[in-house]
């Protein structure tokens, strides 16, 4: 008997016929002798019509009642999945983030889990039953309080339970066929790929890519659960994702044979340019620290040559929209003691990653990679590398251009046109 975690997202169960297409799956799954634990997202675009009703209430949600409010969507989701099944004749109980057991710290809003005491599924799995976990929530036992995993948090859920539960699989469901080399919705010939490194999936999940959650992929990672992402409407074989030091013993590694393993993008970056910094040693340490503080995860940063006349120099940095204002707040404050001259911030750039582990031992990707943008008429603001990623910046209303013309420049393009089942990329 094999112990399968699944995953359905907002598209899946969007509806009550949808929900109860992904009950007879389910249901499929433990007739074929496997004992099966659900995640759960909540209902389509549940849980942005909740924050847009928390914000009609309040501009500025108390964080506390926010995670309460957020988490009765995954409530929903998880108790009408657990009726359709029982409708079906088979045994299901629906559990809250807590009841199953994520144990996570006090940060509301992007919790980190600390521990997964999963007592209750395991007695639900040994008495025939299948169990129903609502996604992105779980229990604070230092404050005590409800807390959210952030977005993307149910994909977390599903790994920390595969993980905590020693299951042989963690299958994350969605509206696309698996994992493909660009989000089908705006390369319209994007491919799928059968198999991809657990390395290559952080990068385009860190780059944008939609399809995985970054933290679940770490977590899969540190963990060992082999992912397989799969589309919920129809039975085809998705993409597995695997770590090929982690292999079973004989086993080798299929990685793709491509030099790309895919083109990622990302509109929700905002670009922070501090003009005329005194090039001394230890000013980039104290403006950083100053964002630090204020909890902005900083991502790409570009520092000019000093002006030989002013001994000045400019440093710009990409960090998350919702954490730019915070950032220009906390610096504009000292910018007396740090002596800088201004700061501009610019929340109309895109971010755009080519990510692929045969880039290690493959010349001359960046130079198809600009010459691509060029062609295309796509100026770069920004550059960024590591051994198997190239990041660059250029303009939010130029990014799906510059996606297309570099996918079709690394030979990425399929055939067909790829099929998006449902889903409003809401």
């Amino acid at each position: 008997m094999s112990l399968i975690v699944q995953k359905f997202g907002g598209s899946s169960v969007a509806d009550a016929e949808s929900i109860k297409r992904v009950a007879k799956r389910i249901v499929e799954t433990h007739r074929e002798g496997n004992e099966v634990v659900v995640a759960v997202s909540a209902m389509g675009d549940t849980t942005d019509d909740l924050l847009d009703l928390a914000h009609e209430v309040t501009p500025i949600p108390a964080p506390r009642e926010l995670d309460m409010l957020l988490t009765a969507g995954e409530r929903i989701s998880m108790a009408l999945l657990a009726m359709a099944i029982r409708s079906l004749g088979y045994d299901a109980r629906s559990f809250t983030g807590s009841q199953a057991g994520m144990i996570t710290d006090a940060q509301h809003g992007a919790a980190r889990i600390v521990d997964v005491t999963p007592g209750r599924l395991r007695e639900a799995l040994d008495e025939g039953a299948i169990a129903i976990v609502a996604g992105f929530q779980g229990f604070s036992r230092e404050s005590r309080d409800i807390t959210t995993l952030g977005r993307g948090g149910s994909d977390t859920t599903a790994v920390a339970l595969a993980a905590a539960l020693g299951a042989d699989i963690c299958e994350i469901y969605t509206d696309v066929d698996g994992i493909f080399t660009s989000d089908p919705r705006i390369v319209k010939r994007a491919r799928k790929i059968d198999r991809i490194t657990s390395e290559e999936m952080l990068e385009l999940a860190g780059s944008g890519a939609k399809v995985l959650h970054i933290r679940a992929v770490e977590y899969a990672r540190r963990h060992n659960v082999t992912l397989h992402v799969r589309s919920s409407f129809n039975y085809n074989v998705g993409t597995i994702v695997y770590d090929p030091q982690k292999l079973p013993e004989g086993e080798e590694s299929t990685m793709e044979e491509s030099i790309i393993a895919g083109v990622a993008t990302d509109l929700s970056q905002a670009k922070i340019t501090v003009v005329g910094v005194p090039d001394v040693p230890g000013v980039a340490a104290k403006l950083f620290k100053i964002v630090a503080n204020t909890n902005a995860n900083v991502d790409m940063i570009v520092q000019n040559v000093s002006a030989a006349s002013t001994g000045r120099t400019d440093i710009s940095f990409t960090l998350p929209k919702d954490d730019g204002q915070k950032a220009i707040t906390a610096l504009s404050n000292a910018q007396d003691g740090i002596g800088f001259e201004s700061l501009q911030y610019d929340d109309q750039i895109g971010k755009l990653a080519v990510v692929g582990n045969a880039m290690r031992t493959n010349s001359g990707v960046s130079a198809t990679l600009f010459e691509a943008l060029y062609e295309a008429g796509i100026n770069i603001e920004m550059i960024s590398t590591s051994e198997i990623r190239i990041s660059i910046v250029t303009r939010a209303d130029s990014i799906n251009d510059a996606v297309r013309a570099v996918h079709t420049a690394f030979g990425l393009d399929a055939e067909d046109e790829a099929v998006v089942h449902g889903g409003t990329g809401r």
